[in-house]
Formats: structure tokens, sequence, C-alpha cells
């Protein structure tokens, strides 16, 4: 009470004041009758509740305090893995897939650290898909699918001559004297081949067609033989299966029309002096034999193409006629419908 007395000493007039206020106000305020109750529940609730927050904090603390430590140690211990199973790679690549020495078993033994297998595996697995990427191929090791025309061709063997046959036509000139047409080679066998090259195409002068003028080149994108098909669909080896072709196409484009035939020369009679019948078997008595021209019009060319298989035969010709100098362009192989 003494305490109490000497601090409200220390407080001024106006807080001694406050004071009295305040007790006046809540003098005639008493507890409900549950009062008691509640307080008794809510305390042990709150300070529970205050144990489980310790708690929780405490924990938090305790796993960021191992967590950290432990994920430092995993990703040291990851690259130093991937080093030693790069290195140990390396030098079995350099020692024929081998270590240097032997084990207890009469095994071979790497003189170095044991690297872990299945990481490297992963490694090789990685390595294998990169290399086969985009190619539908089986690079070194990986698990890429392999390209389905890759494998069959592999099992089929190639195309020889006996299963094979071979057909040509040609269409009309068109209004600039192109010529179009094709060469359709069948397996005319009961099992299948594969077909590696187009074979070879030849193309040969005759009559007034200029040897020197004619020749054959392979199409390519853009050039003057818009009417082939683009290069982008040959397909190379390609698995014919029995009854199955290939065709490969080809076009006649002239660089020069064919000569003018003046024809053959013939006697022409014309009157000389003196006149006079007509000897046996000579030229007319008063007349003296000279020499003229009949118009023959254009000469007779024309250029013979051929296609020979890639396994020497058969062979198949088609002539294009009206043809004395020009190119031949022609395709790769190209699956036919």
């Amino acid at each position: 009470m003494q305490d109490a007395q000497g601090y409200e000493g220390d407080l001024g007039s106006d807080e001694l004041a406050l004071r009295r206020l305040m007790r006046q106000a809540v003098q005639e305020i008493e507890p409900g009758d549950r009062a008691l109750d509640h307080l008794r529940q809510a305390v042990p609730a709150r300070r529970a509740r205050k144990r489980q927050a310790v708690v929780g904090l405490a924990a938090a603390a305790l796993f960021i305090g191992t967590a950290v430590p432990a994920l430092v140690h995993v990703t040291t211990s990851k690259g130093d893995s991937d080093d030693r199973t790069s290195i140990a790679g390396n030098s079995q690549d350099a020692q024929g897939g081998s270590g240097h020495g032997k084990g207890p078993d009469g095994g071979e033994k790497d003189a170095g650290a044991k690297p872990d297998k299945s990481k490297g595996k992963d490694k090789k697995d990685k390595k294998g898909k990169k290399d086969g990427k985009g190619k539908g191929g089986t690079g070194g090791g990986g698990t890429g699918a392999p390209d389905p025309s890759t494998s069959e061709a592999a099992s089929s063997p190639v195309c020889d001559a006996t299963q094979l046959g071979a057909t040509g036509s040609t269409n009309p000139a068109d209004a600039n004297g192109a010529v179009y047409g094709s060469f359709r080679v069948s397996n005319i066998s009961d099992s299948s081949c594969t077909v590696e090259a187009a074979g070879a195409v030849a193309a040969v002068a005759q009559g007034a067609a200029d040897p020197a003028k004619v020749g054959v080149v392979d199409h390519t994108a853009g050039d003057a033989a818009a009417g082939l098909p683009d290069p982008s669909l040959e397909a190379s080896p390609l698995v014919l299966q029995p009854g199955a072709a290939y065709e490969v196409k080809f076009a006649w484009l002239p660089s020069d029309k064919c000569p003018t035939d003046t024809g053959e020369p013939t006697p022409n009679p014309t009157p000389s002096e003196g006149g006079g019948g007509t000897p046996e078997g000579g030229t007319p008595e008063g007349m003296s034999p000279q020499l003229g021209r009949t118009d023959g019009g254009v000469a007779d060319g024309s250029v013979v193409v051929s296609l020979t298989a890639e396994a020497g035969a058969p062979s198949a010709g088609t002539t294009i006629t009206n043809a004395c100098a020009g190119t031949v362009y022609r395709t790769g192989v190209l699956p036919a419908s």
C-alpha cells in the first residue's frame, strides 16, 4: 500500500485525477458468472498455442540448418561424380574399354576411383539421344528411335538385274519444243529388294543430231526443267516390295533447231546452140546438162534417251524426234504411285 502511495506521490495532479476517474468508471463492473471458467480454458489454450509456435520455429530452424549443408554436399558430390565419370570414360576409351590392372577375381580393375555406374549410364544415354536427334537414327550407343526406312533397307538385299523390269515413255513436245518423259523400273520378283541409285541415263544422237551438242545433266532446284519434280522428293535408298516401282523422270530442252536439208542434185537440161534430137541414153541434142537441187525441208534428227538400272540391267529407251541439239535433265529415284 505504501508502494502504491509512493508511486502516486510521483505522479502529477493531472495524472492522479485521470487515475481516479478511470477507477470510478470501472469500480461498478463485475465479472460474469462464467468468467472464471472462460479464463481457466483460455489461458491453457493460449499457452499451448505459444508452445506450438515455439516448437514450429525451432523445427524450421533445425530443418534449414540441416537441409542447406546437405544440399551443398549433394551438389558438390554430383559435380565430382560427373567429373570422375567423364574421366573414367575417357580413360576406358583410350585403353580400349579396359582398366589398368587385374582385380582379385582376374577381371579388369580400374586404377582410379570407381565411378557411379548409374550416373555413367545416364550420361551415355543422354549422349546417344543427342547424337541421334533429328536423324531418326541410332546415335552412338543412344536410345533414339531408328529410321524405319533405313532399318528396312538394311534388312533387304540390293536389287539385282533378274528382279527388275524397265519401260520408258515420252510426252508430246510443248510449244517450246521441250519434251518430258519417264522411265519406270519395277520389282518383278516375289521378294523385296533395295534400290540404292537410279541408274545411268544416256542420250544418243541419231541422223542429223549433233553428238557434240547433246548432253545429260542432273536435275537441280531452279534449273530450266521446271516441269520436273523437286529434288527433295527423291528417295535413296528405296526398298521395293514385290510389284512396287520407282521412276526416273527426264526433260529434253532443245538448244537449237534441226538444220534445213538442201536435197540431192538432179539433172536440169538447158538449151544449147544448134538444137537437134535426143541421142539414145543421153541428153537431148541441143541441151547441156546442169545441176539443180530439190528442197528437202528440215533434216531428220532424233535423240534416243535410255536408262540402265544400277545392277547393269535392265535397260529401257525412248526416242525424241525432231531433236538435233539440246540437254537432257534427269531426276534421281522417285517412288512410283
